[in-house]
């Protein structure tokens, strides 16, 4: 038995580890679940903070977004143009 990051105690099987971390001396398996998560929230709350200190507005992130979504994802209807 492994615990999560709310102490509740999992399988290897129920879910994949993505890491593991020593919180408090102990060792925590982190799920990629949880790090996904964790990720998420943390960009969330970065990006709160640079809009609200007028680093740049909502609508310059999206509009970044679509540029990047552009340059980094290939879907499989899309064909490559040289």
């Amino acid at each position: 038995m492994h615990t999560n990051l709310e102490g509740e105690a999992t399988t290897m099987e129920e879910k994949r580890i993505a890491l593991k971390m020593v919180v408090n001396g102990k060792e925590k398996d982190i799920t990629y679940e949880e790090l996904a998560l964790s990720n998420n929230l943390a960009q969330e709350a970065l990006v709160r903070l640079l809009i609200d200190k007028g680093i740049f507005k909502p609508d310059e992130m999206l509009k970044m977004m679509e540029t990047v979504k552009k340059e980094r994802y290939r879907f499989p209807d899309q064909t490559e143009s040289k």
